[in-house]
């Protein structure tokens, strides 16, 4: 093994070790080609670099599209410079003189890892793995037998060997492995049984649960993570994110200290003002959501619609492509069998010509029909660019407006207006109650009613009028930038879903167009190359 032998010359993975392993991997007849010119290294899915005295590993970055790499019976010391092989499938970095699992936390795909016969004293830095199917850590430095405990979060894993490490040589080492790792199928080569897994699970039964409780709470805690990722990517889709419940309401005052400090005004306090102004702005919000989400079912239906009639005017010329063409064959076979029964001649040559005149009359027939389909894709185009146009501009019409003049399915029409309004409304409140409490410490300066943080807001009347005027603006501005990104969002559906609908149709025509040409000049090819057969005398 490699990491015994103390004579041999280190090496690094450099540009001329990769080249001369991929020439190596190349079919013998490819050896000249590929010493003549650089292999395009983005192409190569294997390489070996086995038995090569190699150190350190670098220079790998280029071979991104690499999934099988070996680099067993070397010299290495520490796993790097794997980062970018993030499609790497199997990964031998076995007999090497690795002390430390790491480096491996961008090989997301790994499903075969070995790291057998090296120095490796723990199990950590794996838990990225998680299609890691087979994995060999034998005859290893492993002494720690819970270590073992970690590999629970690689879920595929069906294959482990840890034969040849010190905790081999517990007493109940295979079951205190099958215990703890249920899913496993091989252990150290051998298949574990169903009585050793019975036994297993008695007997460590008390260390396992508490485990298996664990688990399932952070799965559960996961799954809600999931569930509330996936809700809210959906409302971001329906460009109402965060309009549910009082997230609007609450970051208008994220940031406002003085707030939290005016609340402790008398009349702030006996006041219902705080809690009514909130109540309707959450409802508002609340109606625009919903509004929204309708809209987005809406905006979908019509997506939808387009492209399944898209689809269906593609299948009709589809099908008719496919008759003109098998008529074309048929004519083509009995002219082929009459020119071949001719054999040479004004007759074959006649024949010829006519083959030719039917490979015209041929494309004349599929560009014909392709225009026409053509045609009607651009109509069915317009029409849903206009459908579209309707849809964006009614939604932002709609929660823009201070007074809608249409009916809404809602039970309360639904716009930012209404917010803006709120927050006038409740800011005129707060303004009679700051000039009433001013007057009031004009007149007793000595009131101790008031926490001084508060009392110190009051020095100038000036001073709290301007800083209550600032906080009203910017909530303006929030409610401002929260409609505009509504706004923003709309646009750039529209444009996109319109955009994409055109482009795919012009990808669609030039595809078709130049796979019509190749197919009419393969058929003239062969008409050319035909052997007529001359009859035997």
């Amino acid at each position: 093994m490699s990491q015994f032998v103390s004579s041999i010359e280190p090496n690094v993975i450099d540009d001329e070790m990769v080249q001369k392993a991929i020439e190596e991997k190349c079919p013998e007849d490819l050896g000249d080609l590929a010493r003549r010119e650089i292999i395009n290294w983005k192409v190569v899915k294997e390489l070996q670099l086995s038995f090569k005295s190699i150190l350190q590993i670098d220079n790998l970055w280029p071979l991104e599209n690499l999934t099988k790499l070996q680099l067993d019976n070397n010299i290495i010391e520490k796993i790097e410079g794997l980062q970018s092989l993030v499609h790497l499938v199997w990964l031998d970095l076995s007999f090497n003189n690795i002390e430390v699992i790491e480096g491996l936390d961008t090989l997301v795909k790994l499903q075969d890892l070995s790291l057998y016969s090296n120095r490796i004293s723990k199990i950590e830095h794996m838990d990225t793995l998680q299609e890691l199917q087979i994995f060999s850590i034998g005859k290893n430095n492993l002494t720690i037998l819970e270590d073992v405990v970690c590999l629970r979060r690689l879920k595929s894993l069906r294959t482990l060997n840890l034969s040849g490490n010190p905790f081999c040589r517990e007493e109940h080492y295979t079951l205190f492995v099958v215990a703890h790792l249920p899913n496993l199928v091989y252990l150290d080569f051998k298949l574990v049984r169903d009585s050793t897994r019975k036994a297993a699970a008695l007997k460590y039964q008390d260390l396992t649960k508490p485990l298996e409780e664990e688990e399932a709470r952070v799965l559960a805690l996961q799954e809600t993570q999931e569930a509330k990722q996936k809700e809210l990517e959906y409302h971001q889709t329906a460009f109402v994110e965060y309009l549910n419940g009082s997230f609007l309401f609450d970051s208008l005052y994220a940031d406002d200290r003085e707030a939290a400090k005016l609340a402790f005004l008398p009349g702030q306090k006996n006041l219902d003002s705080v809690v009514t102004y909130k109540e309707e702005f959450v409802s508002v919000c609340g109606n625009l959501f919903n509004y929204g989400l309708e809209e987005y079912e809406k905006r979908e239906a019509e997506v939808s619609k387009f492209y399944k009639r898209y689809h269906e005017i593609l299948a009709v010329n589809q099908e008719e492509s496919r008759r003109i063409i098998s008529d074309f064959e048929s004519r083509k076979q009995r002219r082929l069998d009459e020119v071949c029964q001719a054999g040479s001649g004004n007759l074959a040559e006649c024949e010829g010509a006519q083959g030719k005149e039917e490979i015209h009359q041929l494309w004349d027939a599929l560009m014909t029909l392709e225009a026409l389909v053509s045609n009607d894709l651009e109509e069915l185009l317009q029409d849903f660019k206009r459908s579209i146009d309707v849809i964006a501009s009614t939604f932002t019409e709609n929660f823009q407006v201070i007074y809608p003049f249409h009916t809404f399915s809602l039970t309360m029409f639904c716009t930012f207006n209404q917010c803006r309004d709120l927050e006038k409304e409740y800011h005129k409140k707060l303004v009679k109650i700051v000039i009433a409490t001013q007057e009031k410490l004009d007149m007793d300066p000595f009131d101790e009613s008031l926490p001084e943080d508060v009392q110190k807001l009051f020095e100038d009347k000036k001073t709290i009028v301007n800083i209550i005027n600032t906080a009203h603006s910017v909530r303006l501005r929030k409610i401002d930038k929260r409609e505009s990104d509504m706004l923003c969002n709309t646009y750039r559906w529209q444009i996109s879903e319109t955009e994409k609908a055109f482009q795919n149709e012009s990808d669609r025509n030039r595809t078709c167009i130049r796979k019509i040409l190749c197919f009419i000049n393969t058929l003239q090819k062969e008409l050319d190359n035909t052997v007529i057969l001359k009859p035997k005398e």
